[in-house]
């Protein structure tokens, strides 16, 4: 049984090509496409594969696409759950302006699932046993999907000795955080959405996720930061890391690879500052690969040494 299991309940086909220049009413020819399976759970369990963690994905898929999203899993040799829907898998698309290095990026919504199909999901999480150690929620919730359905997840893992690390935004994150997780990773945006306050500033961002800590709704906030890097915040203290120096290809996929290795190192019995380092490392080497090719094991390693000096206490 694994002890990292991640869920998606909306997983994508990532299609990524490149063009000279995005240009309306043109046809636009372009590069080679790759093609990658997606969505936020399924990335993470992409990445804590590569760094050779015990970890299934648990997905909802259907169609052709869905058919596909299977086989490019086991190509990567990623454990997968499937739960059969009867709407298509979604597919995404990004572009790469080649000539300004501008990415561009469209998401589908996604299938609308029924109550039924829901339940089935809550049943094949429900279905490991020994429960996993870890259970990381990821990605949008497709349309139909209760939106306390990563708070549901978040109760029955709880009530298992699961912890949760959560990565989603608006309502499904205001709700799953009321039911109480292990982690949080929100951007700064998603941070203001919640709070409903600006947070013009670090003290703010700070201030916010050390809330949500004393309030119970998280043990960590893992606050990334984009360009700037990342912050971690715990009831009694507050780490903060730069984002490491590296030749950008794409952005895609960062997080999710800054939260595959967190969980991953936390699951070796890492301190939460090691898990920090390796977070860090993790996205900065995602950065290095086209679309959502993510990081390399290779290039993680070598990112961390070079981040052996972060991350730097606050408080």
């Amino acid at each position: 049984m694994p002890e990292i299991l991640t869920f998606t309940p909306n997983p994508s086909i990532d299609v990524f090509t490149t063009v000279d220049k995005v240009i309306d009413t043109r046809k636009m020819r372009c590069g080679a496409e790759r093609r990658d399976p997606g969505g936020g759970g399924v990335n993470v369990a992409r990445v804590v594969q590569r760094l050779g963690g015990s970890c299934t994905a648990v997905v909802m898929a259907g169609g052709q696409t869905g058919a596909m999203l299977r086989q490019l899993l086991e190509a990567e040799q990623v454990a997968t759950a499937c739960v059969d829907i009867a709407g298509h898998t979604r597919e995404s698309f990004s572009v790469l302006e080649t000539s300004t290095g501008r990415e561009f990026r469209f998401v589908l919504p996604g299938p609308v699932i029924t109550g039924n199909d829901w339940q089935r999901c809550l049943d094949a999480v429900a279905a490991f046993d020994p429960a996993p150690r870890f259970l990381v929620l990821s990605g949008r919730l497709p349309p139909g999907a209760p939106i306390d359905g990563y708070a549901q997840l978040a109760r029955a893992a709880a009530g298992r000795g699961t912890q949760v690390a959560l990565d989603t935004s608006g309502p499904a994150l205001a709700a799953a955080l009321e039911a109480g997780v292990a982690i949080v990773k929100p951007s700064v945006d998603e941070l203001r959405e919640l709070t409903g306050e600006p947070l013009a500033d670090e003290a703010q961002w700070c201030e916010a996720a050390r809330q949500i800590v004393r309030d119970g709704r998280a043990r960590i906030v893992a606050l990334t930061l984009g360009g700037r890097g990342a912050l971690l915040v715990e009831r009694d203290r507050v780490l903060r890391a730069p984002a490491l120096p590296v030749r950008m290809v794409s952005a895609i996929g960062a997080g999710d690879s800054f939260l595959a290795a967190l969980v991953w190192a936390l699951n070796r019995g890492a301190g939460t500052g090691e898990a920090f380092r390796y977070g860090m490392a993790a996205a900065a080497a995602a950065l290095l690969s086209a679309g959502t090719g993510l990081c390399r094991w290779e290039d993680v390693e070598r990112l961390y040494h070079e981040a052996s000096s972060h991350p730097t206490a606050l408080g």
